[in-house]
């Protein structure tokens, strides 16, 4: 068996923890260090998606229901940034609804709380196996808190679900995204759409791409889907 703890070249692997409440935090913190991990635990979302933005874990821990946004909307942020670190949800809902939309989001597991601790290394050894490498981002961003999306130094403002639309189309991109797949992301808790709404919110997305100068645009594959290029 491999040690999953330990990279190629010796360093330890990193996890990332985005855990707003103090107490689980820091259980979680020092029993990954405990296991050899290396940890950097961050207390809300905006905080986390700066600094796993700039320096990304091996894998992040990922605590959904966050005091300043939505965990979902973090993983897209950071999905969108062409970052493919393995994330493993945390959250104290237990629908079927709250589990798929977190893997719509992005999401590669999900841990129901209460939980213990041994689980919780299991699921990590088990997404470090499959770990992807990540890519490099470029210059569009989209901003969690705000709902935003961020191209250099211009800003708009995104509705929640064309935040979660672009953010399906950015870490896709430049694969075509399919109209199934693009209506669970942006309606996640299952309220059926109008026939015309997917279309019109690309539309408005597509506008604000333009406002905010970014060199790609979302073209229509007629009777399949989007694709961001």
């Amino acid at each position: 068996m491999p040690d999953l703890t330990t990279l190629g070249d010796g360093r330890a692997v990193s996890i990332g923890i985005c855990e707003d409440d103090d107490q689980l935090r820091d259980v979680l913190r020092r029993a990954l260090v405990a296991e050899g991990y290396r940890v950097r635990a961050t207390a809300s979302g905006t905080e986390a998606t700066g600094a796993f933005t700039a320096d990304p874990p091996d894998v992040l821990v990922l605590d959904i229901v966050l005091n300043d946004s939505d965990g979902r909307d973090v993983c897209s942020a950071l999905r969108a940034q062409g970052l493919m670190l393995p994330v493993l949800f945390l959250t104290g809902r237990h629908e079927l609804e709250d589990r798929l939309a977190a893997f719509h989001a992005g999401g590669d597991d999900y841990l129901t709380k209460p939980f213990e601790i041994p689980e919780l290394l299991v699921r990590l050894k088990g997404l470090l196996r499959r770990a992807r490498p990540a890519a490099h981002p470029d210059r569009l961003r989209l901003d969690p808190r705000a709902h935003a999306l961020v191209c250099g130094e211009e800003r708009v403002a995104l509705t929640r679900t064309e935040f979660r639309l672009l953010a399906v189309l950015m870490r896709s991109s430049p694969d075509v995204v399919r109209r199934p797949v693009l209506v669970a992301a942006g309606w996640p808790d299952h309220r059926e759409p109008t026939a015309n709404s997917l279309d019109s919110c690309i539309a408005r997305v597509r506008s604000k791409l333009r406002r905010v100068g970014a060199d790609l645009t979302i073209s229509t594959v007629r009777g399949v889907g989007y694709v961001l290029r």
